[in-house]
């Protein structure tokens, strides 16, 4: 696994053997594009809380590149999985397939964060004369790793288009899937937005944002300390009910909540819904560099247009304050066109070992990928701006 001479590849099996100083120089060199998820204290919440562990059929499997004098040149989040929940890249498909054949598909080999569908670094090098290398040595250190355990195959989930590009030719097959983001076009204010967009659309939002707080409904935007475990309570509650109802169990449990509230509470959003003086509905949004990533959703009460301010329009209020560039609120959900989100390609590459396997899985993804390109541009054609003629009507989301 050691293609560059003084420089060897370590697998981890827990993140906290990893150096966190190092690890974070490597995913988050940049600190205006800063990605939270990336974080050595996000991972290593996951792992110490129990949410990814082999129990879970999450098992870390880290890789390290290390240098002569101990630094971390680069490193790639790993985990060796026992399933294919919490990725948001299907692939049942392709296991089920494989398995009627006769084959095994788990376990598999996993490069994303966990539970978590948001576009970022894979292979995390430091900024050196040999960046390439290094990352050269870590997608051919994953695939020695495939081969050492006889693993089935090696899946990068919502990585930059720029990877993709990079190491996206044989054996790595190519996927495209698409997403709802908000761009911010330069607005000062929410009015700043709502003028961007065609009057029909502008008078919808107006009145969604009214009717969501009609109910005597009042909502705070929660950031660092006064953010405290009464809060994680609630929240819990919250996510408990919308993951029952979406996946049956949820994946974080209450520990990992109180951790990143430790751990990154200047870097974490919590958006409470009030009614009465209790605690109703909230939202869970990190912070990154340039970027405001919605994640979780719940509520206890049923309000009309709630969900949308509390996840669509407070984080559009909150990233036009901050001077951010943009909002993702996670995966699927065509009614965030409606809102002003407009749909963007998200990538992934996947290495099956099994030749017959990957021949039919690449024809596949031949197709989908145009069919995810069209689809795209249909959307992108629905989106309730303003035309660039001036015109104030736009196609129905």
């Amino acid at each position: 696994m050691d293609d560059k001479p003084n420089c060897v590849i370590h697998v981890h099996d827990a993140i906290s053997g990893i150096p966190a100083q190092g690890w974070d120089a490597c995913a988050n060199p940049d600190a205006a594009r800063r990605n939270p998820f990336l974080s050595h204290a996000f991972l290593n919440a996951l792992e110490e809380s129990g949410c990814t562990t082999p129990r879970t059929g999450w098992q870390p499997q880290h890789l390290a590149v290390q240098r002569p004098d101990g630094s971390l040149a680069g490193v790639m989040p790993l985990y060796l999985k026992a399933h294919s929940r919490g990725e948001y890249v299907f692939d049942y498909g392709w296991a089920d397939a494989f398995e009627r054949a006769g084959g095994q598909y788990y376990p598999k080999l996993q490069s994303c964060v966990p539970f978590t569908p948001v576009t970022g670094r894979r292979i995390l090098v430091r900024e050196a004369p040999d960046r390439d290398t290094i990352e050269a040595m870590l997608v051919s250190g994953a695939r020695e790793l495939i081969r050492l355990r006889e693993i089935s195959s090696l899946h990068l989930t919502f990585l930059t288009e720029s990877e993709w590009q990079r190491y996206g030719e044989a054996p790595f097959l190519r996927r495209t899937d698409r997403q709802f983001h908000w761009i911010n076009q330069g607005f000062s204010s929410f009015d700043d937005f709502l003028a961007a967009l065609a009057s029909r659309k502008r008078k919808a939002l107006k009145k969604e944002r009214r009717e969501a707080l009609a109910d005597g409904i009042t909502i705070e935007q929660l950031t660092g300390t006064d953010i405290t475990e009464k809060h994680w309570d609630a929240f819990f509650a919250f996510y408990q009910d919308t993951g029952s109802r979406k996946w049956g169990s949820p994946y974080l449990n209450r520990r990992f909540f109180s951790m990143i509230g430790e751990r990154m509470r200047n870097e974490v959003l919590l958006i409470i819904c009030k009614r009465a003086g209790k605690m109703i509905a909230g939202a869970l949004n990190f912070i990154g560099g340039d970027t405001l990533y919605g994640r979780y959703w719940g509520c206890l009460e049923n309000h009309p247009f709630l969900h949308f301010e509390t996840c669509y329009y407070q984080a559009i209020d909150f990233a036009i304050a901050r001077g951010l560039a943009r909002v993702e609120a996670g995966a699927q959900g065509e009614h965030k066109l409606a809102r002003g989100y407009v749909p963007q390609i998200t990538y992934s590459l996947h290495y099956l070992v099994h030749p017959g396997l990957r021949r039919a899985v690449a024809q596949y993804l031949e197709q989908e990928r145009e069919a995810v390109e069209e689809e795209a541009h249909y959307l992108s054609e629905q989106a309730p701006f303003k035309k660039k003629d001036g015109s104030q009507e736009c196609g129905e989301a």
